[in-house]
């Protein structure tokens, strides 16, 4: 998470008010060690508003440039600019 939200240049804050969450919730998500622990609605709306934000997540055995899991910046899924900026 921590990464991901380096990538997009927003903190806890943005990111909960992006998903939809609690800033706990997502200080609580980030906070979890290896596997990100949630609710499954609340693991939908974070994966949904990284995903819109252009995050791309890379799980563990899945085809990358480098292998192992992260996260890649793409073009946003519903826009071509930062979804925070104007």
């Amino acid at each position: 998470m921590r990464a991901a939200r380096a990538l997009l240049g927003i903190d806890q804050r943005e990111l909960a008010g992006l998903s939809g969450l609690s800033l706990p919730t997502i200080q609580r998500m980030e906070a979890s060690d290896g596997v990100v622990r949630g609710n499954v609605d609340s693991l939908m709306k974070l994966v949904g508003a990284l995903e819109d934000a252009g995050i791309e997540l890379i799980a563990e055995r899945t085809t990358s440039s480098h292998g192992g899991r992260g996260v890649r910046l793409n073009a946003p899924a519903t826009r071509r600019t930062h979804p925070l900026r104007t």
